[in-house]
């Protein structure tokens, strides 16, 4: 069977023109109902869903609020397990004071003899004083501490780990002479998190076993 084509070309475009005008039409309407639908659902997520969310939390808050109220003492307790926080960090923060004997004995000269240790953390300064046969051990000891660098966990740093360095009083006696020696510590020295060693100069000489003068002077 042989069919024939009988509406003109230009009647076929106006054809096809119009079923895609209708398509175009019909998914524009889908589109339009769909973002109503969307924006509708959105007005009652945030209007009724959000809103009673919110109430919901609320009265939970003030429920939860109610009963910690009526906690007695809860002020104190609270302020004691700060406190107990802070007690980390506050160890932390502590200077290794026990360091300090070690380190007296490894920088005082071998001929001199110790009756006055005062260490200050805050200011982080330090003041030793005593005796010696010669002004020279003196001046040793003195230039020790200007000399004196330190290690840091095992790494020679070549900070100073004292500065400032006076000696702020000396004097002759008929055994030798007496002294006292002001100076600043690098805080580091003390530092309970590092391990720390100091880099005494050889013309030290300390290897005492003990540099305090019980009897004094």
């Amino acid at each position: 069977m042989t069919q024939f084509n009988l509406l003109p070309n230009v009647k076929l475009e106006y054809v096809k023109t119009q079923h895609t005008k209708h398509l175009l039409t019909v998914a524009s309407v889908l589109v339009s109902i769909v973002s109503l639908v969307i924006f509708a659902l959105s007005i009652v997520t945030v209007d009724v869903v959000q809103k009673k969310s919110l109430d919901d939390l609320n009265h939970s808050i003030a429920v939860y609020n109610t009963k910690l109220t009526s906690i007695k003492g809860l002020d104190k307790m609270l302020t004691v397990q700060n406190q107990l926080r802070t007690l980390t960090s506050l160890h932390d923060k502590k200077p290794v004071a026990s360091r300090l004997f070690a380190y007296i004995a490894q920088l005082t000269p071998a001929q001199a003899s110790l009756n006055q240790l005062s260490v200050d953390f805050t200011a982080n300064t330090l003041t030793v004083g005593g005796s010696a046969p010669t002004l020279d051990a003196v001046s040793t000891y003195t230039d020790t501490l200007k000399a004196t660098t330190y290690k840091l966990n095992g790494t020679e740093t070549g900070t100073h780990a004292f500065s400032n360095v006076v000696l702020s009083a000396f004097g002759r006696t008929t055994s030798g002479a007496t002294f006292t020696i002001t100076c600043t510590f690098d805080p580091a020295i003390f530092n309970t998190n590092d391990s720390i060693a100091l880099t005494v100069p050889q013309s030290a000489n300390a290897n005492q076993s003990s540099v305090f003068n019980r009897g004094g002077n």
